[in-house]
């Protein structure tokens, strides 16, 4: 196999980085060894090969790619980096909800120690979203907890922490999905558009704001449905019966029958910036998997925040499109499901028998994250 350098192994500034074994560029670039078919990090205390044997490649997907495997030391010191990584954003993470003000990306990753690039792809692999839209998130739940009846809005919006009236009224409609007043009034003069059909599981009710769907639930009462949707947007206008609402019933139908496919709706998700994290984070579950709420608090940067993962999940309002459902007990048993752990079980059931009949077509797929439900 021929290196990708532009000129011979030993004048390679990558090289002088694996003789010296330099750790501080590990997460630059890793280098596989042709005779051995494994690869390593420049820090590795390997001992090092010939030069005419080693190729470099940008990361390990790509080494991969190539038919190299990590070796031993590789996968030991990945867990341990895995480790200090999920600490770092995690501190990162109470950075950002104690500061007055937004962080700047390059005081988060200096405080850090990373350089910004590092620091911010680093970030988004833990949490699921950026560091300015972990910000973004937790302001936004900042001004919902500020606007309440008897508060005008102007100091609501510097209890939040914003330097000013127009910074604030220039991402409002964004954060809270209506206007600051409109929000304060709990949704008053707001339309939220829904429609209950039936799907497989019982009745199904879809409700979509201007943003996007807000709410799917499941049930046996389409009634209940609609009344839980109303305590949900005590303030909206709720507007039924429209035809064009009842075709989206049938797409989201489609998408439960068939997880392998895409929603392709926007979401309207409403939280916190901890649940927010927690959502990120089982959107990434793959279909005919499952995860443990241990594994979710691990992914989040948060390890002992396992029953604050649970009552996350316990308090999404977008069933399927959001699949709480893919979360189990450590011990793989099935736990509390807001709309049933019959559903939850016929849900699993459903995606599985799926995720096993494309995984039977394609002898060549790649292993899962998760483990197999």
């Amino acid at each position: 196999m021929k290196s990708d350098s532009p000129y011979p192994i030993e004048k390679d500034p990558r090289w002088k980085a694996v003789i010296e074994r330099n750790g501080d560029f590990d997460d630059e670039f890793v280098y596989a060894v042709k005779t051995t078919g494994v690869y390593c990090r420049p820090g590795s205390p390997s001992r090092l090969p010939k030069p005419e044997n080693v190729v470099f490649f940008d990361n390990a997907p790509a080494a991969e790619a190539q038919g190299f495997r990590p070796s031993k030391r590789y996968l030991q010191d990945q867990a341990a980096i895995t480790r200090k990584h999920t600490e770092l954003i995690a501190r990162a993470c109470q950075q950002i909800e104690k500061s007055e003000t937004e962080p700047a990306l390059h005081d988060l990753a200096r405080d850090a120690g990373l350089s910004a690039y590092h620091f911010h792809r680093v970030f988004k692999s833990i949490t699921g979203i950026t560091p300015k839209k972990y910000a973004q998130a937790h302001r936004a739940q900042k001004i919902r907890n500020e606007l309440k009846p008897d508060t005008s809005v102007t100091d609501a919006i510097y209890e939040a922490g914003f330097s000013s009236s127009s910074r604030f009224y220039e991402f409002s409609g964004k954060m809270l999905g209506m206007k600051a007043s409109e929000f304060k009034k709990g949704g008053a003069d707001t339309d939220i558009f829904f429609a209950v059909g039936e799907c497989y599981l019982g009745a199904i009710l879809v409700a979509q704001s201007h943003k996007g769907i807000c709410a799917i639930s499941l049930g046996d009462d389409p009634d209940q449905l609609v009344r839980e949707l109303q305590d949900q947007f005590p303030r909206s206008k709720l507007v039924g019966n429209d035809r064009e609402y009842e075709k989206l019933i049938a797409h989201v139908v489609g998408f439960l029958e068939n997880p392998e496919t895409d929603l392709k709706m926007p979401l309207d998700i409403q939280g916190t910036a901890f649940q927010k994290r927690v959502w990120s984070a089982l959107q990434t579950i793959p279909v005919g998997t499952t995860a443990s709420y241990a594994d979710i608090a691990e992914k989040i940067g948060s390890p002992k925040a396992v029953r604050a993962v649970a009552r996350a999940c316990a308090t999404n309002s977008l069933a399927i499109a959001i699949p709480c459902h893919r979360v189990v007990r450590s011990d793989g048993s099935l736990s509390g499901y807001r709309w049933g752990v019959e559903r939850k079980r016929e849900l699993l059931a459903n995606e599985s028998r799926i995720h096993n009949k494309i995984k039977s077509q394609e002898p060549d797929s790649e292993p899962t994250t998760f483990s197999s439900n």
